[in-house]
């Protein structure tokens, strides 16, 4: 049997342990809000690994092993950025949005708590919230199904459109069917194909080389600098330090991150999924440095030569591990992108249903309405997604660069000051997040001295200001906000 044959097998099993999880999710999801939530049920481990992967993207088995791989240690700063981030986001945000949701109109979306929280009347946060994730998931997900197609391309030799449709109609399949409680399941799958891949990889590297000191004298005599945290001390070395850490401010405005912490069974149990999700995360990292650093070792060490930077993880795969594992191994690439599209997809399709329609009609959805509505936007925007991606152009891949810039600005402080500060009001929120926005949007095509520094810096410091200075010239005192204020920190104490 050769090589390719192989790795079809191992990803046929994937996709149909996939389509299989959501074919019982089905049987599971009864209305709107498990179709959007699944019903507040997923337990720790669950919450926690969802999360990491529907986060993480091909980004993580490609993107950063790549990096490193090119620049060394000094990109290694985002993971410390993003692991920073992810503890702050499971201990401050996720048991408070947990309780504050539930509490303010058992809220199943981000905007739909906004909303509630800082009782707009005029439903521009909603209209406002829904437009941005609407607008900004869906070239997500376009870039997610650019992805799928070129791995299918540069993997099998497939063309780039069969690529792309079967990446695309796998996922939309689940999605559709199973909902949130199908996205979440295959998450852990996934979850658990992306960080046993990892820290497989580099374990067999070492071995390989003869141990850790090995690895890094082969390493420090093909570049010295690629060791230092600090690269050549330039400013621009600087500059992508800063950068790097700032990462981690994203992650408190990521819906597609956060609306897992709503989901948890209590707010109780954010303290084990940030146990879970912190390991997971660090394990992740690690093994993608380390593979960085055992493929620039062993391809001086073996070849004298050094491949593609973004296919380090593929190729030590192949080199090292039998053609039926390796072939699980690109599958796990591949559940990185499926795990990203597929949470983008159901947040899309919460905002489209929960906030937009319901912005713009009077008209009460019943239980099957609900979640008959939320599949036909999962399937428009994936069909709205896939035409964009159809051209496979550079700008959609362009515009993801700082769609996490974006998100994070506008989302961020918003979602942090509504869960911290009491006189956060409605006019606030809604100038902080266009201030966020528009920021991020500018400053992100602009390059050169200042401008260098990543646009969530200024993105995420202009709305937090912003938001806090119109609050403060706005605030009107409201017993309802005062009460549910105070119940959702009753309900906090008691879990």
């Amino acid at each position: 049997m050769n090589i390719s044959n192989y790795q079809a097998i191992a990803m046929i099993i994937y996709f149909v342990v996939m389509i299989m999880l959501g074919l019982f999710a089905y049987n599971r999801t009864n209305d709107l809000d498990d179709y959007m939530l699944g019903g507040r049920t997923l337990n720790p481990f669950v919450a926690a690994l969802s999360a990491g992967a529907s986060d993480m993207s091909g980004w993580l088995l490609m993107g950063l092993p790549g990096a490193i791989y090119l620049n060394g240690f000094i990109d290694a700063w985002m993971a410390v950025g993003l692991t920073v981030g992810t503890w702050l986001n499971w201990k401050f945000v996720a048991p408070r949005l947990r309780a504050y949701t539930e509490v303010s109109s058992n809220s199943i979306t981000v905007p739909s708590f906004l909303h509630s929280r800082l009782r707009d009347k005029s439903n521009i946060i909603r209209v406002v919230s829904g437009v941005i994730i609407m607008v900004f998931f869906t070239f997500y997900v376009s870039s997610g199904m650019v992805a799928g197609g070129t791995f299918f391309e540069a993997s099998f030799g497939m063309n780039y459109h069969v690529g792309m449709i079967i990446v695309s109609a796998i996922v939309v399949l689940y999605t559709l069917i199973g909902g949130f409680l199908a996205v979440s399941w295959t998450d852990v799958v996934q979850g658990l194909m992306m960080v046993t891949a990892l820290v497989a990889i580099p374990v067999v590297a070492l071995w390989h080389l003869g141990g850790f000191s090995e690895m890094f004298s082969a390493v420090q005599q093909l570049d010295p600098t690629m060791l230092r945290f600090t690269g050549d001390g330039s400013r621009a070395a600087v500059i992508t330090i800063i950068g790097g850490i700032a990462w981690g401010l994203g992650y408190f405005g990521q819906p597609h991150i956060i609306v897992r912490f709503m989901a948890l069974r209590s707010a109780r149990e954010a303290k084990s999924a940030r146990r879970v999700g912190i390991t997971w995360l660090l394990l992740a990292f690690l093994g993608a440095t380390f593979t960085a650093l055992c493929g620039a070792a062993i391809y001086q060490h073996d070849t004298g030569k050094l491949p593609n930077a973004e296919g380090i993880f593929i190729t030590m795969g192949q080199l090292l591990f039998h053609p039926l594992i390796a072939g699980f191994m690109l599958a796990a690439i591949l559940a990185a992108i499926m795990s990203t599209i597929s949470a983008q997809l159901l947040v899309t399709s919460s905002a489209i249903v929960e906030d937009l329609y319901k912005a713009f009609t009077k008209r009460k959805l019943s239980s099957n309405d609900g979640v008959l509505l939320g599949r036909i936007a999962v399937a428009g925007v994936s069909i709205l997604a896939a035409l964009l991606a159809w051209p496979r152009s550079d700008t959609i891949l362009g515009l993801v660069a700082f769609a996490w810039a974006g998100f994070g600005s506008s989302f961020g402080p918003t979602v942090l000051l509504s869960l911290y500060w009491r006189r956060f009001t409605a006019k606030g929120a809604i100038a902080g997040m266009v201030t966020g926005a528009i920021i991020v949007g500018v400053w992100g095509n602009i390059s050169g001295g200042i401008f260098d520094v990543y646009e969530i810096v200024p993105g995420f410091l202009g709305n937090l200001l912003v938001a806090w200075a119109v609050s403060k010239a706005t605030y009107k005192p409201n017993e309802q906000i005062d009460k549910e204020f105070d119940e959702h920190l009753e309900a906090l104490d008691a879990s």
